[in-house]
């Protein structure tokens, strides 16, 4: 992250990676924070009050539209320029044998809340940075699951595949407006998030979430897709660099095709 923001909108902030990126952006940054619990959420903001630094905590339940909707409107008037989409859903088991509704509040979550968001700031903090030469920033955290197809935990991987997919193309869409796009890759990491899909298997190489957060901070501006951990980097960019290379091929036919389409 080459310069720092001054407001920050972070949500699934109360716990685990989203925690984590509250903790980690510098003092100097202001805070919108979001989740549903409002007591954690009061917890960090006192503790990451310091000196004139506005620290908002913003209760919301991100599979209501109309939560969604009230984020969308507090996060413009602070004129936030820093979105972290974290907040997540998922469950741990067959598609059939998992609690139904489950699995939409998990694309709803993972999927619908982290576009209605994105789209709705986005008009306005590129306007912002573009009058003050400054550059907004987005972080959409996907997964190392988003690579290939997850039995027992299909409805999560898919949704995490679809942020991955959907950010690398935004990344392109949006290369020449002063926005850095980053999609933010970790693998297992030590939150709250894992007991409650139902699998948490307590693996002895689990991420530390501060160091997820750090790691997607300083990748921001300086990649595009960011893949935590030296082990998972190394497995997976033989996956990546060539999707790299395709999704800006693309990006030049297809961004070709839309200016053609505009000018009719």
């Amino acid at each position: 992250m080459a310069k720092a923001h001054s407001f920050a909108l972070v949500t699934g902030a109360s716990e685990g990676i989203g925690r984590a990126f509250a903790q980690e952006l510098p003092e100097s940054t202001n805070l919108l924070l979001t989740g549903r619990n409002s007591e954690r959420l009061g917890q960090l903001a006192e503790e990451l009050q310091v000196g004139a630094r506005i620290v908002e905590p913003f209760v919301a339940d991100l599979k209501a539209a109309e939560d969604r909707q009230a984020l969308i409107n507090r996060a413009g008037e602070l004129e936030v320029d820093l979105l972290i989409n974290n907040a997540g859903l998922g469950q741990f088991g067959g598609v059939l044998d998992v609690d139904p509704q489950g699995e939409v509040d998990t694309v709803e979550v993972n999927c619908v809340a982290a576009v209605d968001l994105t789209v709705n700031l986005l008009p306005a903090m590129l306007e912002r940075a573009a009058v003050r030469g400054e550059r907004a920033g987005l972080i959409n955290v996907s997964s190392t699951f988003a690579v290939q197809p997850v039995p027992y935990i299909a409805t999560y991987a898919a949704t995490k595949t679809f942020l991955l997919t959907w950010t690398e193309a935004l990344a392109v869409e949006l290369c020449r407006r002063p926005i850095d796009v980053l999609a933010l890759c970790p693998g297992s990491t030590r939150t709250g998030m894992a007991a409650r899909a139902g699998y948490d298997p307590q693996l002895p190489f689990r991420a530390d979430p501060a160091d997820v957060a750090k790691e997607g901070l300083h990748a921001l501006g300086r990649e595009t897709v960011h893949v935590c951990g030296g082990v998972s980097r190394a497995a997976l960019t033989p996956y990546f660099a060539p999707r790299r290379l395709a999704t800006r091929g693309l990006g030049l036919i297809t961004g070709a095709a839309n200016r053609m389409a505009r000018r009719r």
